[in-house]
C-alpha cells in the first residue's frame, strides 16, 4: 500500500506549533516556493531565447514590413497590432506607432500589459503599429541605417492610412526616444505628434548630488572601454552589460529588495515577477559600430542636444527642424533619465521663448513625482492616467500653438464642471510655460559643461590611443569561440541559466513545491518573528542604500576633482578663467541669424492674409490671452461646435496649420494681428460673421464661467464683428443694403451663465 506523505513542515490542518514552529513551517514553505519560481524563471528565459522573434508584446500582431528587406538592412520590423476581440480601429483617426527601446532588453515593453501605450491608443480608437527588433543586429548596420528604416516604416504606415486625419503619432521609449527625434529631425514631414517617455537627450545635464550615471563615461576614461567590449565580442556589443549598468544604480533592489519581495509575497507575487523577468532577462545585441556611435556622440559627446550631428548624407540633425508637437514625459523618480536629461535639450537649443516661436515648435512636458524609469512605460497606473490622457487628447496637443507647455493631469471629482467633456477618470490641463521654467528644472551650468567637455576630449584621446596601440592586438586574439564564451559567462546570463530543469535537483524542488502548494499554511500576520523579518530586511535595504549613497558621492567627487582640475581642463583646451561656454549655442550661428531674419519678414507679410477662419482663431486667442491653461473640456467643446459652413472643407491638419500660424502671428506682433481683423472679416459673408459670434459665446461658457476680462474681450470682439457686418452692408447696392439691414441685427453678447454647477 502506497502512503502519501506531506512535505516537511507542511502539515496542514494541524494545530498551531507556536510562534517559532509556525514561523519555521512558513519559512520552509516560502523557501521551496521561491526556489520553484526561480526554476520557472530559468525555464522561461531559455524558452524565450529560443523563440524566432522573442518579445513580451501582450497583443496579437502581424508583420507588415521587415527591415531585413530594405536596401540598408536592419534587424527591425514593423508590425500591425490586431484587434480580434475588439471593434476595428477608426481609419479616419491618425495611427499610433510605438517604438521600443533597444537598450539591452528585447522588444514589447510598450505593449507589455493591457494598460499600456498600445492598449490606451487602441481603446481611443486609433490603429496601432509596433516597431520591434530581433536579438541580433545585421552585420554592419549603423544608427543611421536604423533611422532610415524607421522613416521607411512611417512611409508605409502613412500609405496604409490614406483617410487618416493626420500623420502618425510616434511614441519612443527610453533609447527609442532620442532615436525617433533624430529621425524626425531628418524627415520631419513623416511625423505627427511625438511622445518621448524616459528618453535621455541631454546627457551632460543633471542635478548635483543625484543620478550619477552620467559620470560613468568620464570615470572609465571615455569610450575606449566600449571599443574594447565590442572587440572582445567579435564585433557585437552585449546588451546584458547595459542592463548590468542599470542594476548597479540601485544595489538595494538588485541584491536584495526584488528577491525579498518575491519571497515575502510568494503566494501572490510570482505571476508579476515572472512576467517582468521575461522582459528583464531578454538580452539583445548591438553592433560595435552602433554602440560606439551612441557612446561617442550621445553619452559622452552630447552632440544631439546642440545640433552638432550630421548624417553621412549631409543632413544636420537639428531638433529645431521638427514641426510636430513633442511631448516629453519624465519623472523625478527616474534614476536613469532624470528630468534634466529629458528636458535639457530645450535650454541647450533655445535661448528664449521668442526662439521657440520663430522655429514654430511646440513642446509639452509632464514630470511625474515618483515613478521609476521602467514604470514610465510599464506601470498600469501610468498607462491608465498619463498615457490614456495623452492618447485621448492627441488632437488638443496637436493644435497647441508654438511654445512650451506643462501638462497637468487632475482627478475628476463630483464637483468637476462638465466632467462629461473629459474622458476617463482625469482631466488634462495644458499650462503655458517658458524657457525659464524649464531652466529652473534643468539647472544648466557652464562650469558643469566644462567638466563634461574635458571628459569628452579625454575620451577622444584615449580612444585614439586604444585604436592605435591595443585594438589590433585584441582583434587578433579574439575568436568566435572566445566571444561566445564571454557571452555565456556574463554574470546576468549565468543568474538565469544556472537554475533550470536541466539541473538534476530542479525536478525534486518542483515536486516538493506541488506538495507545499497543496498544504500551504502561511504564518499569522501578527507573528512577532514576521515583524522581526521585516525589520531585518529594512535594515539590509538601508545598509545597501547607505553604501550606494557613499559610492555615488565618491564617484561624483572624483569626477569633479579630475575633470574640474585646471590641469586637465588646460590639457583639453580650456584655459583657466575662460568664461566662454565649451559648446557654442546653436542660436548664434550665422545660418540661424539669417533664418530668424527671414521668418520675421515672413510673419510681418502674413498679418493681412486670411479670412473668417483666421479671424476666428485670432479672436479666440484675444479673448483667452489672460488664461494660461488649455483645458481638454473647453477644447473638446470647441471641436464639437466647429460646424458652421465656413469651416467645411478643412482637414484637421489644415485647421492645425491655421491655428498655429495665427497664434504665432499674435505672439510675434499682437497689436498688428488684431488691427488686421477688419481686413480679414471683409472677406467673409455677414451671416458667417454672425455665426462666429454665436460660436465664441458658446465656447466661453465652458468649463467654468468666464472672467470679467474675458467677458470684456468678448464684447470688444463682437463690436469688431458688428462693424464688419455694417461695413459689408455699406458696400452693397442701396436696395440690397436696406434689405440686409432690416434682417441683420447687431451682434451682441449673451448674458453669461454660471456653468460651475452644470
Amino acid at each position: 500500500m502506497k502512503i502519501e506523505t506531506a512535505p516537511f513542515f507542511s502539515t496542514g490542518g494541524l494545530p498551531s506549533l507556536g510562534v517559532l514552529g509556525d514561523y519555521a513551517r512558513d519559512s520552509w514553505q516560502r523557501i521551496v516556493l521561491y526556489a520553484d519560481v526561480m526554476r520557472r524563471r530559468g525555464n522561461q528565459y531559455q524558452e524565450h531565447l529560443a523563440e524566432e522573434v522573442p518579445n513580451v508584446l501582450d497583443f496579437p500582431a502581424e508583420l507588415v514590413m521587415s527591415g531585413l528587406e530594405l536596401a540598408r538592412p536592419v534587424n527591425y520590423g514593423l508590425a500591425r497590432i490586431l484587434t480580434p476581440d475588439a471593434p476595428e480601429p477608426d481609419q479616419a483617426k491618425r495611427p499610433f506607432v510605438v517604438v521600443d527601446p533597444r537598450a539591452g532588453h528585447g522588444p514589447g515593453i510598450g505593449g507589455f500589459k493591457a494598460e499600456s501605450e498600445i492598449g490606451v491608443a487602441l481603446r481611443a480608437g486609433h490603429p496601432c503599429y509596433f516597431i520591434g527588433f530581433l536579438p541580433d543586429p545585421v552585420p554592419g548596420q549603423t544608427v543611421e541605417d536604423v533611422m532610415h528604416a524607421e522613416a521607411a516604416f512611417l512611409e508605409k504606415v502613412i500609405a496604409l492610412h490614406p483617410q487618416s486625419e493626420g500623420k502618425p503619432v510616434v511614441i519612443g521609449n527610453c533609447q527609442a526616444g532620442w532615436q525617433i527625434l533624430m529621425t524626425a529631425a531628418m524627415r520631419p514631414e513623416l511625423f505627427g505628434p511625438i511622445i518621448v517617455a524616459g528618453a535621455p537627450v541631454s546627457y551632460w545635464a543633471g542635478w548635483h548630488g543625484r543620478n550619477p550615471m552620467r559620470y560613468a563615461g568620464g570615470l572609465m576614461g571615455g569610450s575606449w572601454a566600449t571599443a574594447l567590449a565590442g572587440d572582445l565580442g567579435k564585433g557585437r556589443f552585449d546588451g546584458a552589460s547595459l542592463v548590468q549598468n542599470f542594476e548597479k544604480l540601485n544595489p538595494a533592489n538588485t541584491l536584495w529588495g526584488k528577491q525579498y519581495n518575491l519571497y515575502a509575497n510568494i503566494d501572490t507575487e510570482a505571476p508579476r515577477y515572472l512576467e517582468f523577468e521575461k522582459y528583464w532577462g531578454g538580452h539583445v545585441f548591438l553592433n560595435d559600430v552602433e554602440m560606439q556611435y551612441i557612446v561617442d556622440n550621445l553619452f559622452i559627446g552630447n552632440r544631439l542636444a546642440t545640433a552638432e550631428l550630421i548624417t553621412s548624407d549631409g543632413v544636420r540633425l537639428d531638433l529645431r527642424n521638427i514641426r510636430s508637437p513633442i511631448v516629453v514625459f519624465c519623472s523625478n523618480g527616474d534614476n536613469i533619465t532624470p528630468p534634466p536629461q529629458a528636458l535639457g535639450w530645450i535650454t541647450d537649443l533655445y535661448r528664449d521663448d521668442n526662439d521657440v516661436l520663430l522655429h514654430d515648435q511646440t513642446i509639452v512636458y509632464a514630470v511625474h513625482d515618483s515613478i521609476g524609469h521602467l514604470g514610465i512605460f510599464v506601470s498600469a497606473k501610468v498607462g491608465h492616467k498619463e498615457h490614456q490622457k495623452f492618447a485621448s487628447n492627441i488632437d488638443l496637443i496637436n493644435l497647441l500653438p508654438a511654445g512650451i507647455y506643462e501638462a497637468r493631469i487632475v482627478d475628476k471629482t463630483p464637483d468637476t464642471p462638465n466632467a462629461d467633456l473629459a474622458s476617463g477618470d482625469y482631466v488634462l490641463q495644458v499650462e503655458h510655460r517658458g524657457i525659464e521654467d524649464v531652466r529652473a528644472i534643468v539647472q544648466p551650468s557652464v562650469e558643469n559643461d566644462r567638466k563634461f567637455a574635458a571628459a569628452a576630449r579625454v575620451s577622444e584621446v584615449n580612444l585614439a590611443l586604444y585604436r592605435t596601440f591595443a585594438q589590433p592586438w585584441v582583434r587578433a586574439m579574439v575568436t568566435p569561440q572566445s566571444a561566445r564564451l564571454l557571452q555565456l559567462t556574463h554574470p546576468l546570463r549565468v543568474s538565469y541559466e544556472r537554475w533550470t530543469d536541466h539541473n538534476p535537483l530542479a525536478k525534486l524542488v518542483a515536486k516538493e513545491a506541488e506538495k507545499v502548494r497543496a498544504h500551504r499554511q502561511p504564518v499569522a500576520p501578527d507573528n512577532p518573528l514576521l515583524a522581526m523579518q521585516e525589520a531585518i530586511s529594512g535594515a539590509i535595504t538601508a545598509g545597501l542604500n547607505s553604501w550606494r549613497d557613499w559610492r555615488d558621492t565618491v564617484q561624483e567627487t572624483t569626477f569633479d576633482l579630475v575633470y574640474g582640475s585646471p590641469l586637465v581642463q588646460a590639457l583639453t583646451g580650456q584655459a583657466l578663467g575662460d568664461t566662454t561656454p565649451p559648446r557654442p549655442h546653436p542660436g548664434i550661428s550665422p545660418e540661424h541669424c539669417e533664418y530668424v531674419r527671414c521668418e520675421t519678414l515672413k510673419m510681418d507679410a502674413d498679418m493681412q492674409h486670411g479670412g473668417l477662419v483666421e479671424a476666428a482663431v485670432r479672436a479666440l486667442f484675444y479673448i483667452y490671452r489672460f488664461r494660461m491653461i488649455a483645458d481638454e473640456r473647453r477644447v473638446n467643446l470647441a471641436l464639437k461646435l466647429v460646424k458652421p459652413q465656413y469651416t467645411q472643407g478643412f482637414s484637421m491638419e489644415e485647421f492645425r496649420g491655421i491655428v498655429r500660424q495665427q497664434a504665432r502671428l499674435m505672439l510675434h506682433d499682437f497689436d498688428a494681428a488684431i488691427a488686421a481683423l477688419p481686413t480679414l472679416l471683409a472677406r467673409a459673408e455677414p451671416d458667417a460673421i454672425g455665426a462666429l459670434g454665436e460660436w465664441l459665446q458658446q465656447v466661453l461658457q465652458v468649463p467654468e464661467a468666464p472672467t470679467p476680462d474675458e467677458e470684456a474681450s468678448l464684447q470688444q470682439m463682437l463690436e469688431v464683428f458688428d462693424r464688419a457686418v455694417k461695413a459689408h452692408a455699406k458696400a452693397l447696392p442701396p436696395a440690397a443694403r436696406a434689405s440686409q439691414t432690416a434682417s441683420q441685427p447687431a451682434i451682441q453678447a449673451k448674458p453669461a451663465k454660471n456653468t460651475t454647477s452644470a
